[in-house]
């Protein structure tokens, strides 16, 4: 993945463009604190616990522990600048949290509730890693390490402003149920070797012979606006990048696609039929707007709306 630095521009009083300098926090915990008020809304966590104690043993203290909106545990640790420790912590407490799930379901169940506990998806932890940079080394090792991690890059500017910007991920064993798609841009992966895949379970085996060939436009459609990571969770496909932006799930009986795509419902002219507002309603899945779709016709209406929630995101 090809990533530049994030430049934020403001109009002088003479109107003209004036870039805004990026900087980092002073200290480390200003940076966390920041991050757990809005976890949910910047990454798609719930929070769960901070500044959490791993034993004797593992002797160490996770920064925070949350659980994304996949329901996959996730150990977050911050560094104020760039760490060349950070990918043996993020393995060493990656391990500590494969060894302690009764300990995290027990929490999740105390700080979430029963529901949330029982949704836990251990099949792929994550961890991510939130500073200042990463060495081309640490985005090596993400490729080839058997976890899921997730590189980010901070800066701060000034007015408050914080940017939060995917450096690398890897989506981490079993490697077969989550690939990249990239459209017309470098990547670290196109010169780097391939790991190889563990058996598991891919699109061809939730989506059903009746939808293929709609399902397949539409993986087209919502790989079209740059990198996205695509997962084959157990009752959807998500296409995501630092938050799920769209959630796919198959209706065979009715020959229907659903897709929920993190927009507005407020911002959209709902059409009866086509798309719905979710706010309030359960579905699998993330994503407040629900678009149905039955036809290729369908699709080049829903074009707009999946183009305005990938540029959102």
């Amino acid at each position: 993945m090809l990533v530049t630095d994030l430049k934020l521009f403001r109009p002088d009083v003479n109107g003209r463009d004036v870039e805004l300098r990026g900087s980092t926090v002073a200290l480390e915990v200003e940076l966390q604190r920041r991050v757990e008020a809005g976890l949910e809304q910047m990454l798609g966590i719930r929070f769960v616990a901070s500044e959490y104690a791993t034993g004797p043993w593992h002797r160490g203290r996770i920064d925070t522990l949350g659980l994304d909106e996949n329901g996959r545990p996730v150990v977050i640790e911050f560094k104020k600048g760039s760490d060349s420790g950070v990918m043996s912590q993020a393995v060493s407490y990656l391990g500590w949290l494969r060894s302690a799930q009764h300990e995290f379901d027990a929490l999740v169940r105390e700080v979430l509730g029963a529901e949330a506990a029982e949704s836990i998806d251990w099949r792929r932890p994550r961890m991510v890693c939130i500073a200042a940079g990463f060495s081309h080394h640490d985005r090596v090792a993400v490729q080839w390490l058997p976890e899921r991690i997730d590189l980010v890059r901070y800066r701060m500017f000034e007015g408050g402003l914080l940017s939060l910007t995917l450096v690398d991920s890897s989506p981490g064993s079993p490697s077969g149920v989550s690939s990249r798609r990239n459209r017309g841009r470098d990547t670290v992966a196109d010169t780097a070797p391939t790991v190889p895949a563990a058996p598991s379970s891919t699109s061809a085996d939730l989506v059903p012979e009746c939808l293929r060939d709609l399902y397949g436009e539409l993986d087209g459609a919502l790989t079209a606006w740059g990198e996205v990571e695509v997962e084959v969770l157990r009752h959807y496909i998500a296409y995501r990048r630092l938050v799920n932006v769209a959630s796919v799930i198959f209706r065979p009986k009715h020959e229907a696609i659903l897709v929920y795509l993190r927009l507005d419902p407020d911002s959209v002219e709902l059409q009866e039929g086509f798309t719905r507002d979710m706010r309030g309603i359960g579905h699998l899945g993330t994503g407040d707007l629900e678009v149905r779709l039955g036809l290729a016709a369908d699709l080049e209406k829903a074009a707009p709306l999946i183009r305005r929630a990938f540029e959102a995101a």
